[in-house]
């Protein structure tokens, strides 16, 4: 298994850990964005899964009204307004995970694909205050970091620093 396999498998283990210790199987969610590998591993899982359509910039109506918890995974960063699709969720709970901003590296950026960037790399307190502008109350944060190979100084300090932001929040 490759480095970066292993890393995305502990990215998705600690996801479902962190999902499943907010509310277990069956549970009805809408995850934002396109049916992805998490989204059939949370499914197999044993929850019911469906995912949006179209563009989440536009996201401006009802957002998630007949589930029990909205998921946006690593995909928040990539909007320019990640406000106006948090204030159109109407679900009861949310559960998101983020990119922190890390100090020894720029925001990733794909120059080959446009829809791989991030506009937003947060810090943890910066993203708290999104989440509540947007109306959220934050029930439990995580943190955990990124997995890869020990061959320079960027990636042994990937194994200190935390990478990943996962945030349950509720409706005020």
């Amino acid at each position: 298994m490759s480095q970066g396999s292993r890393t995305l498998e502990r990215r998705f283990s600690n996801t479902l850990r962190f999902l499943h210790g907010v509310s277990p199987p069956p549970a009805r969610i809408l995850d934002l964005g396109t049916p992805n590998e998490l989204g059939r591993r949370m499914a197999g899982a044993g929850y019911e899964v469906s995912n949006t359509e179209g563009d989440l910039e536009e996201a401006t109506g009802v957002v998630g009204e007949d589930v029990d918890i909205v998921t946006a995974f690593e995909i928040l960063e990539h909007l320019v307004t990640p406000y106006n699709v948090l204030r159109a969720i109407q679900a009861p709970r949310l559960v998101v995970t983020v990119p922190l901003r890390l100090w020894f590296a720029p925001a990733y950026c794909n120059p080959d694909d446009p829809w791989d960037r991030h506009f937003h790399e947060f810090e943890d307190w910066q993203f708290d205050w999104l989440l509540e502008h947007a109306g959220w109350r934050i029930v439990r944060t995580e943190k955990w970091t990124s997995y890869g190979a020990l061959n320079g100084i960027r990636p042994l300090l990937r194994r200190f620093t935390p990478r990943y932001y996962a945030v349950e929040a509720v409706r005020q």
